[in-house]
């Protein structure tokens, strides 16, 4: 039996390991890394979205018949709105999260927890399914290939580069893409060619075909909208690693990503109608683009556009690991994952998180037994419900941060136009009829979501469940007292090690309804006891800060569960200062609150290392 002093040491050695990693990560202790410049970072997220040109094409010509290129220029439009509401947002609030971070600097770690759930689960489904689809293109060339076990190994493979870090990643991710643009841009000529030699004869054949959908140009329009709005799939992952990218590479990574699909997608559906007869599309689905090289240059072309496939869908999964890794660093570092996560290897890779990713992504892979096609549920209403919530984000940002400096700003109307957009292709993605015997898309997400969305909430209340434990173990133990008693102990201990973290709100001498306000959110989404209230002034006493004591002395005994100091520093506030009492006071940067600062704030919110907003 191993004594209680070894296990009470055990104890303190991890406690001491995730504080930490806590303060390393947050105290500007980070493993130096490399930022990446425009084109690396446009690699990364563009492999993603422009590997849609590789089913989008056939999905929209099925569903709108010959008005997919229609549908697709329309999502093009959908996408430029979005580069505005992508820009206000990340431009305000320049870290990594996504929708997450969004949120929880709008909201509430609640609301915020089910945006990054949704993140979590279109980046799982999106590596699975990228790197399945690689291995089937694959194996057209090598009829003999064990899917599966490819499969893996693929998933592995990039395990292992992005554990090298992201700068070695990015090198990967540009040979791809630029490998990835060169093809189409060879498969667009070569099929212009052919159009001059053979003329546009099918093109015409097909526009005199009966539309799907009982004729309706309306219903094959939105239909193909529907399912052309997967071609964006990706456009949130640069926001999600946005703290790796330079200064001002963020906008210019939607920019590129944006011309990539509104040029590609809209043009290999007009030529695949030229050259393709629209009822021979189906047959071809999973290999619409190859067989058009087949059609306009031959086997090596065909050949070349296959192995353009395998490339870059397997640069969408180098980018799932990618954002995948930001995402949940930004979670870790809130408190809503587990601080184990956080542990960097020499080259600045969060190492175990990449791990955890591939570990669930194989299970998945092993569970569907290869089908991959059932987890297509999940990474179309999952992908479309973070772009919904995004533009959400926009609108509270307008309404609740109204006053915080933004490099440009998206208009009412075309955020609302956003949103019931992409409400729409939501709508037609959940009530589309399943093929003879499979699911529906929205049974599959919710055989997914649940469980996972179960474990964040476990995680955003374990106070409140230890609790309950404890009180359970007292109930059903309580003849078995020396058992009870240690066990008791040691949860108390863990609630009080949660609970003893304080925290910071910097006031300029807020009126009493704000630092109210302050009380409450801390009180509502922060598991803690103690709270500093800092007032920075340069000309000593004043009347702010006998007012401040005055407030401080109220608050105090309207929340008597609180432990409230008020702080009065002598000095000027700016990041110097804030690092300087995270480290004197041992409080992570990430666990200190201000206000919203106005136009004449003289730092950008990043050069404050990660100080939250909450009023």
């Amino acid at each position: 039996m191993v004594s209680s002093a070894r296990c009470k040491s055990w104890i303190n050695e991890a406690t001491k390991q995730h504080l930490w990693e806590i303060k390393k990560n947050t105290m500007g202790k980070k493993t130096k890394t490399a930022r990446l410049a425009q084109l690396p970072a446009t690699a990364i997220c563009g492999n993603d979205i422009s590997s849609s040109v590789l089913y989008v094409s056939a999905l929209s010509i099925i569903a709108a018949g010959r008005y997919a290129w229609v549908a697709l220029l329309l999502v093009a439009g959908v996408l430029h709105l979005f580069r505005k509401i992508y820009g206000e947002v990340v431009g305000a609030l320049p870290l990594n999260g996504g929708a997450y971070n969004a949120l929880l600097n709008t909201t509430s770690k609640s609301i915020a927890s089910l945006a990054a759930t949704l993140t979590l689960l279109s980046y799982m489904a999106t590596a699975v399914i990228s790197a399945s689809e690689a291995m089937h293109y694959l194996s057209g060339i090598i009829p003999s290939l064990p899917v599966i076990a490819a499969t893996i190994f693929l998933l592995a493979l990039f395990l292992g580069i992005t554990v090298m870090g992201i700068g070695e990643s990015s090198i990967v991710a540009q040979i791809i893409f630029i490998f990835h643009l060169v093809s189409l841009i060879l498969l667009s000529g070569s099929i212009i060619i052919y159009l001059f030699s053979n003329g546009l004869h099918i093109f015409y054949s097909n526009n005199q075909l009966p539309l799907p959908h009982n004729g309706s140009i309306g219903m094959a329009i939105f239909w193909g909208f529907a399912a052309a709005m997967l071609g964006i799939s990706g456009f949130e992952s640069s926001a999600n690693f946005v703290e790796n990218q330079q200064d001002g590479v963020f906008p210019k990574t939607l920019r590129n990503m944006w011309f990539v699909v509104s040029v590609f997608n809209p043009l290999m559906a007009f030529l695949a109608l030229a050259i393709i007869p629209i009822p021979e599309v189906s047959i071809y689905e999973t290999n619409l683009l190859s067989h058009m090289g087949q059609i306009s240059g031959g086997d090596w072309l065909a050949a070349l556009i296959s192995i353009d496939a395998v490339v870059v869908l397997s640069g969408a999964v180098l980018t799932s690991y990618i954002g995948v890794t930001g995402l949940l660093e930004r979670m870790t570092l809130d408190r809503i994952l587990p601080g184990y996560l956080l542990k960097k290897n020499k080259h600045g890779s969060s190492y175990r998180i990449s791990l955890m990713f591939f570990l669930l992504s194989v299970s998945i892979l092993l569970i569907t037994e290869g089908k991959v096609e059932t987890l297509a549920g999940v990474y179309t209403i999952s992908f479309l419900l973070v772009m919904g919530l995004f533009g959400v984000g926009n609108i509270l940002l307008k309404i609740k941060r109204e006053k915080l400096p933004r490099p440009e700003r998206a208009s009412w109307l075309s955020v609302i136009v956003a949103i019931l957009a992409v409400a729409c292709a939501l709508w037609g993605n959940i009530i589309k009829e399943p093929l003879p015997g499979e699911t529906s898309n929205l049974n599959i997400f919710t055989e997914y979501f649940f469980p996972t969305i179960v474990f964040v909430a476990i995680m955003l209340n374990r106070t409140v469940l230890l609790d309950i434990l404890m009180r359970f173990i007292e109930y059903l133990f309580i003849p078995i007292l020396k058992l009870l008693t240690n066990t008791k102990q040691k949860i108390r201990l863990t609630i009080e090690k949660i609970e003893s973290q304080e925290f910071v709100f910097f006031t300029r001498g807020d009126n009493l309804a704000n630092l109210n306000k302050v009380l409450l959110y801390i009180q509502k989404n922060e598991h803690t006891k103690k709270i500093k209230i800092v007032n920075v002034h340069t000309n000593g006493e004043n009347e702010i800060a006998e007012k401040l004591e005055r407030d401080i002395e109220f608050l105090d005994r309207q929340y008597p569960e609180i432990d409230i100091k008020l702080i009065k520093l002598k000095g000027v506030f700016g990041p110097e200062l804030i690092q300087q009492l995270s480290k004197e006071w041992a409080i992570p940067v990430n666990f200190m609150f201000i206000g919203s600062p106005g136009d004449h704030f003289p730092y950008r919110v990043e050069e404050l290392g990660g100080v939250r907003l909450i009023i």
